[in-house]
């Protein structure tokens, strides 16, 4: 199940859009009954949690914290239980996404989704702090974007 939880009021958020695009990403990565969490939050609530658990005094645009947190980029969730049938959870500040759009020259619908496959690769263990795991991100990256605009 896909919650989404929205306790910032700056920016107007698409929430039922949202919700759709994540299922379909969970579709196409055969993850369709896992649960994931996302949060959308002000730019001071994701600077307090980019600081604690990143080191990171400044806001950023999502936050991802992995429910397998052992995971390698690639390897399949074996769930042992119906609890380990879980994502995680994404932490996503709108206005951050917003006020970012410029340096991105994206709508702020296509950059959300952007961000939503970005955080959801996280949580399945795909970094891009090497050049050589960016370039692996990045084409999981393309491909579950291709297969959003898929009708």
């Amino acid at each position: 199940m896909i919650k989404i939880k929205n306790t910032q009021r700056a920016i107007d958020v698409n929430t039922e859009q949202l919700k759709k695009d994540a299922q379909k990403i969970l579709d196409a990565l055969g993850y369709e009954d896992f649960d994931l969490g996302i949060w959308l939050t002000t730019n001071r609530t994701i600077r307090n949690y980019n600081k604690q658990y990143r080191n990171k005094d400044k806001a950023t645009d999502v936050l991802s914290f992995a429910f397998h947190d052992t995971l390698k980029a690639g390897e399949r969730i074996k769930p042992q239980t119906e609890d380990d049938k879980n994502l995680g959870d994404l932490i996503i500040a709108p206005e951050y996404v917003r006020n970012d759009l410029p340096r991105w020259q994206d709508t702020f619908e296509g950059h959300m989704r952007r961000l939503l496959v970005h955080g959801i690769c996280h949580l399945l263990g795909y970094d891009h702090i090497e050049d050589e795991d960016y370039k692996v991100m990045k084409r999981k990256e393309t491909a579950l974007l291709k297969k959003l605009t898929e009708e």
